[in-house]
């Protein structure tokens, strides 16, 4: 079914599905009896292990929850998986908090106040563990931290990092030798205000890496009182009490500066911004962009060609659900995950919403098929944040993990039926028709609870398994080992720019096995405040090799390579007249 775009979804902005979610639940049989209509699957589960302690891994995100419930305090943190120094192994970048007095004063920027609230870099050693290495590599970082992007904005060929907060974000440059330097005030692009996810993306096809920056609200430390429907209750306040702010779009101009562009792009409309993905999503060769929005419509930015952007969410039927409402949108996730070479949409949200899956209609405009895909029945009575697809059983059809957990602390006073932690979602893909949650036959992991917010995949053992570290708000990040046993066969590609970006970001892959095709775009983006591996996984099931991957690059240049053996790591550079690049190396 297609969204309705009558004048509800205009007038349903001011009573938005978050205010459900502080209610006590109340759903229909004809509700449940529509959600029941999951697919039926003879689903593998998967086998996630905790490996946080055993690997060396001690961090804890200090939110600093004050009697005054201020909202800062429920949102973050972001994680990232990158390869800092370029060794072959992911090392994890975990962002933090600082101090709040209670109460904190209008106009307080926080500021860390010791070693309790550094942001930390983890190094991969080559034997699986990790060691601290914050101090050493210069990453502490300054205020109340919220996200994380990783890219290569200087093309050097090291990973740099940008960490959004409130108050000012940071951009840190990779000094190539283990050290990052700060090099925000040169750079310009440190912004104001609160800041939540970010993106690395080309946007006019340069061959260097532009900033998208969303922010969330116009927002401070005020003494407002948000009480629950029980009275007595202190609750965070609604983000409708606030007003939604301009993201941020910096143009990198290849000098190392950057300069602010979001009006001239058409990117400046106001959101309440809190996840950020890209894709072509209808395969016009150029990179469109959508914000997931809290408590009103959703952003779908389409790429004009000329260097400008329209914002079509409500043409495109993904700016609200399926029956013209809005919601909380948290984490977003762009993917193929049909097989049929156009990407599709999730974007998460808070309990009683339903977590919103878009299939592209491959015309401009998308379908919501929460209910047919399964997809509502797993997620009618949770709370979403960090989602990314991803193969975890490498048979060929992307899967989902989403991180969960209520953002109200005294959600259970309100709405028994819910609650404020809440278990890992992992849910197998059906071979394109729906999925299937295996969450609670995939390890223990997914019986604990946890107040789940940020999420990034990669495989970090290189081992042809994706694995996840998931943060926790106020609470550890964890360090999931993916120990599913299977024969089936995998390929993680590497691509190296040289017309195009260093990290590629932005080209569009398609490889072809006797199963037939499989679709993916090089991208550090998407989840929730976080930054997933920059290599491209694909499970091949039980077929040997690809028998052709094709490469469009940002630049425009195509390439393809034939008969290439599965279970390998492959490194591709781009192909650039006049240079000898190697097409692959092993």
């Amino acid at each position: 079914m297609r969204v309705r775009l009558a004048t509800e979804v205009v007038t349903c902005v001011v009573w938005s599905s978050f205010l459900v979610a502080t209610m006590p639940v109340r759903i229909t049989a004809q509700e449940i009896q529509k959600s029941a209509a999951a697919p039926s699957s003879d689903a593998t589960p998967g086998l996630f292990v905790d490996i946080t302690q055993k690997s060396g891994v001690n961090f804890r995100y200090q939110a600093s929850h004050t009697s005054k419930k201020y909202l800062i305090e429920t949102m973050g943190p972001g994680v990232a998986l990158f390869d800092y120094d370029n060794d072959g192994r992911l090392d994890i970048f975990l962002v933090n908090g600082a101090p709040l007095d209670d109460p904190t004063p209008l106009g307080t920027i926080p500021k860390k106040s010791g070693s309790t609230f550094w942001n930390r870099l983890y190094h991969q050693k080559a034997d699986g563990t990790f060691e601290d290495v914050t101090q050493k590599a210069g990453l502490q970082g300054e205020g109340y931290g919220m996200g994380v992007a990783v890219g290569d904005y200087d093309n050097d060929g090291y990973e740099d990092l940008y960490v959004t907060g409130f108050g000012g974000n940071h951009l840190y440059h990779n000094n190539r030798n283990g050290t990052f330097t700060d090099v925000t005030a040169k750079a310009g692009v440190g912004g104001s205000g609160w800041s939540t996810s970010a993106a690395w993306v080309d946007l006019d096809g340069d061959g260097y890496l532009d900033l998208v920056v969303l922010r969330y609200l116009d927002w401070d430390f005020a003494d407002v009182w948000c009480g629950e429907h029980r009275e007595g209750y202190r609750a965070y306040c609604h983000p409708e009490n606030f007003k939604a702010v301009s993201p941020l779009v910096y143009h990198n101009s290849g000098d190392g500066t950057f300069t602010e562009v979001a009006a001239k792009l058409g990117l400046a409309k106001p959101a309440k911004g809190l996840g950020v993905a890209f894709e072509d999503y209808d395969k016009d060769g150029h990179l469109d962009l959508f914000f997931a929005n809290d408590s009103m419509l959703e952003y779908l930015y389409h790429n004009k060609g000329d260097g400008t952007f329209e914002e079509v969410g409500l043409t495109a039927a993904v700016a609200a659900d399926a029956d013209g409402r809005t919601y909380a949108g948290m984490g977003v996730d762009f993917a193929d995950y049909r097989n049929t070479g156009w990407p599709s949409l999730l974007v998460t949200d808070l309990a009683n919403q339903r977590y919103s899956l878009y299939e592209n209609n491959r015309d401009g405009s998308f379908n919501y098929v929460s209910q047919e895909t399964g997809i509502g029945k797993m997620t009618l009575l949770h709370s979403g944040w960090g989602v990314r697809f991803f193969d975890y059983d490498n048979d060929g059809w992307k899967d989902l993990m989403i991180a969960q957990g209520h953002d109200l602390d005294t959600i259970e006073l309100t709405a028994p039926t819910l609650r404020y932690r809440e278990h890992l979602l992992l849910a197998h893909n059906d071979r394109g028709k729906g999925f299937t949650d295996v969450s609670g036959e995939s390890g223990e992991v997914f019986q604990q609870s946890w107040v789940g917010r940020g999420l990034a995949i990669g495989d970090l053992d290189n081992d042809g398994r994706l694995d996840a570290v998931v943060t926790t708000n106020d609470g550890p990040a964890y360090v999931l080992h993916n120990e599913i046993q299977t024969s089936n066969h995998w390929l993680l590609l590497k691509l190296v720019g040289h017309k195009s970006n260093r990290d590629a970001i932005g080209a569009q892959i398609k490889i072809v096995t006797g199963d037939g095709p499989q679709y993916a775009m090089v991208t550090t983006a998407g989840s929730y405040l976080s930054s997933g591996d920059k290599r491209v996984h694909f499970g091949l099931a039980k077929q040997t090799q690809a028998s052709t991957i094709e490469i469009r690059w940002p630049s425009g240049i195509t390439q393809t390579l034939r008969d290439v053996r599965a279970d390998q790591i492959l490194q591709i550079d781009e192909p650039v007249p006049g240079r000898n690049a190697p097409a692959g190396t092993p």
